[in-house]
């Protein structure tokens, strides 16, 4: 077209790459798992953070974190 710019560029899917259904249900749980781990951190009271070696402030600072922010991904 006249006085069209710029121009689409096309890319193919790679269906390999997608996760599997069962590796997002893995995701999904492991996703749930964290954000509960978290709650319960937040919740616990000065004497159980002190027998996990942990402050008050760096349960805060993990259970802020978001679900999706897993250590454990490599």
């Amino acid at each position: 077209m006249k006085g069209q710019k710029g121009y689409a560029l096309a890319q193919a899917i790679h269906f390999e790459r997608l996760p599997s259904l069962a590796a997002m249900w893995r995701m999904q749980r492991r996703w749930q798992q964290l954000a509960r781990q978290r709650r319960q951190l937040a919740r616990l009271d000065a004497a159980a953070l002190k027998d996990l070696g942990l402050s008050r402030a760096d349960a805060i600072q993990e259970a802020e974190r978001p679900f999706w922010d897993d250590p454990l991904k490599k």
